[in-house]
């Protein structure tokens, strides 16, 4: 006579899970701080934004007595301050870049899509996380730059600046929303090339190689067009002042924010659509 196998009775759980937005953020906060590349990018990101302002504004004190009247004047106390945004852009980007295609290099995009099946709140986690991050870590950083810049230029009346001139403030706090969106578009170009060296040559492509090609264009076209392209137009966001043939603050905001939205639409169609 066989014997009778006794029925296993597992206990039931007290807390049952689910997909639930805030656990797929938790997730990718989880991702993004433990991976080494990400501590190097954003801190690569704060020390430039804080060092190239401080590069200059040591530079410009020590040849101001030498300068020429012209070059007195193109010297802008707002333009040393935010010189570091340029450059901080660019690690900015390349890390927003990395934080998807990563996943696809090695695999492990397929454990996060068998987790999340709907695969579009990956999407908007990694792109919250990720604003978050670079606003809460930039924001000091432009303010920083703001402040060393004035205390080094102290001894020159003609670039001194007070952050509660109008305009200032916008314009400085403007260059940290400029980077943030900068990571937000160059993530969003990851989710759609899905590979790391051709979705850094294609954010490279849009900022720094288009937009000197338009020289090459007739005059009045160059001045019809360079003004909508992502670069110029996002730039505006920390312009004090705007030169002819440029967008004004409010505009240039929204042609880069608009920039930023059509690239995340068609990220998160293409995710949908495409075999992982």
């Amino acid at each position: 006579m066989s014997a009778v196998a006794p029925t296993v009775r597992l206990p039931r759980l007290d807390v049952t899970g689910r997909l639930a937005f805030h656990r797929v953020l938790l997730s990718e906060w989880t991702k993004l701080r433990s991976v080494r590349s990400t501590k190097w990018s954003l801190f690569a990101g704060f020390l430039l934004t804080i060092a190239f302002p401080v590069i200059f504004s040591f530079v410009t004190r020590s040849h101001w007595s030498s300068m020429s009247a012209g070059e007195r004047a193109g010297r802008h106390p707002l333009d040393i301050a935010l010189a570091g945004v340029n450059v901080a852009q660019l690690a900015v980007a390349v890390l927003g870049v990395l934080l998807i295609t990563a996943e696809y290099s090695t695999g492990s995009i397929r454990s996060t899509f068998t987790a999340v099946p709907k695969r579009l709140p990956v999407l908007w986690a990694k792109l919250i996380d990720y604003a978050v991050v670079v606003l809460v870590l930039i924001v000091p950083a432009v303010l920083a730059s703001f402040f060393l810049s004035q205390t080094i230029l102290h001894s020159i009346p003609q670039l001194h600046m007070s952050f509660t001139q109008p305009g200032v403030a916008r314009a400085v706090l403007g260059g940290a929303v400029y980077v943030m969106l900068v990571g937000i578009f160059a993530l969003a170009i990851g989710a759609i090339v899905r590979n790391t060296a051709g979705g850094i040559a294609t954010f490279a492509a849009i900022f720094f190689v288009l937009p000197p090609l338009m020289f090459t264009l007739p005059t009045s076209w160059n001045n019809a067009i360079s003004q909508y392209l992502p670069s110029n137009a996002g730039r505006q966001l920390f312009a004090l002042q705007h030169a002819s043939h440029t967008l004004t603050t409010l505009s240039g905001g929204l042609v880069f924010g608009g920039y930023c939205a059509a690239a995340i639409v068609i990220a998160a169609v293409l995710l949908v659509r495409r075999d992982v």
